[in-house]
């Protein structure tokens, strides 16, 4: 699976989670130098407390366009270390 924005690769790997039909991708996957921490957070009641990042390619930012659970609750362990993109970013096979 490929995550992808403005035509570039920002992760890349065949070991993703799905979980409620998103792709976790695992930080690995993904080259550092294109995400900045965010302020934002979100809480889901059975997954936690999630975290965002930035995405920026080519000098253009795509505020909070990725999210992870640092401290996933127990069901939701298998995405530890992953993240998940939305906000214009493409995930394709």
């Amino acid at each position: 699976m490929k995550a992808v924005w403005h035509g570039s690769v920002v992760a890349e790997s065949q070991a993703t989670v799905v979980v409620e039909g998103v792709h976790y991708f695992p930080a690995e996957s993904i080259e550092p130098a294109n995400f900045t921490d965010s302020e934002t957070t979100s809480v889901c009641s059975w997954k936690g407390t999630a975290k965002y990042k930035t995405l920026i390619v080519d000098g253009q930012s795509n505020p909070d366009a990725a999210w992870y659970y640092p401290d996933p609750k127990p069901a939701a362990v298998d995405i530890r270390d992953h993240l998940a993109f939305w906000n214009g970013v493409e995930i394709l096979p």
